[in-house]
């Protein structure tokens, strides 16, 4: 399916989408969601590194899998307010929905600070598509909702997220604990800030639909500018 045939939403955040040459970030909408669903079903992880203890880490089994995957989605769409709001993207590439990519920001109109998270399927992995799609979103959040700086946090063992991380110009900004599976583990924790975003920024990603997106997150036109 093109993805210039996903039907236009009445909710703003869901119209969203940022495109690049090679992937584009399409609001979630419930289509995309069941269109991911076969992703979700075979993505289990069963090997290193393990990831966050989350509903889309993908750790339990089918159908108990998708079911909290999607509630998972539908609820954190549901939480939109000033002071908290979570999008939600799928990743198409070449018109087939291979993850998700999304976007966090806490107190965004106090501190204009947000933060990223993502999964791919498996056999999507090692073609460069982990950098890209956070590329895709650090220009929705810089240049679209005039963000001042991006965090982004990974298992110290998860390598090739922290490699992407570097590759952006993030700089390393402390150690923290999270858990998988229980497991109490070490996070590396890195922030980019406007500036070092703008000194490696691409020209090669549009966005569309965040002007009207802006009222719902609670965040005033000017910051698009």
């Amino acid at each position: 399916m093109p993805t210039n045939s996903v039907t236009a939403s009445a909710y703003p955040p869901l119209n969203v989408r940022v495109c690049t040459p090679r992937l584009t970030l399409l609001g979630a909408t419930d289509e995309l969601l069941e269109r991911l669903v076969p992703v979700v079903r075979k993505g289990v992880v069963t090997a290193a590194p393990l990831p966050f203890d989350d509903p889309m880490s993908l750790y339990q089994d089918s159908p108990d899998r998708e079911w909290g995957w999607l509630r998972g989605v539908w609820a954190g769409r549901g939480k939109v307010s000033d002071s908290f709001w979570r999008l939600y993207f799928v990743v198409i590439v070449d018109g087939e929905p291979v993850g998700m990519q999304d976007l966090i920001g806490t107190d965004f109109s106090r501190f204009g600070t947000v933060d990223t998270f993502s999964w791919l399927s498996p056999e999507t992995r090692g073609r460069g598509l982990g950098k890209l799609m956070r590329q895709a979103a650090l220009h929705l959040a810089f240049e679209g909702l005039g963000a001042r700086q991006a965090g982004s946090d990974a298992f110290v063992d998860n390598h090739a997220s922290n490699r992407v991380s570097q590759a952006l110009g993030y700089r390393p900004n402390g150690f923290d604990w999270d858990t998988r599976r229980g497991e109490a583990a070490e996070i590396q924790r890195w922030r980019l800030t406007r500036e070092q975003w703008s000194a490696r920024r691409s020209d090669d990603i549009e966005l569309s639909g965040v002007a009207e997106c802006l009222p719902v997150l609670g965040i005033p036109a000017r910051k698009a500018d």
